[in-house]
């Protein structure tokens, strides 16, 4: 199952996760070195919602809180 949004198509983003050492020059110390850099995902918070459709049918979907927010989904109750 795709970790996107069936609304807007936000779906994960990467980024790095970096690794410092060291003491800070403002608290005496030499300085901050960065030790290593690693690649990292950025999730979108995917929900499950049953919506309701233009038919008038129900059927679940996976939106992110930023759709579900907005209104851009119409929940069945």
């Amino acid at each position: 199952m795709a970790k996107t949004c069936d609304i807007c198509g936000k779906g994960p983003s990467s980024g790095c996760s970096i690794a410092r050492r060291g003491l800070a020059k403002k608290k005496g110390g030499v300085g901050k070195n960065i030790t290593g850099v690693t690649l990292r995902r950025f999730l979108p918070n995917l929900q499950s919602v049953k919506v309701k459709l233009d038919n008038g049918g129900i059927k679940r979907i996976r939106a992110c809180t930023s759709c579900i927010k907005s209104g851009f989904v119409k929940k069945a109750n």
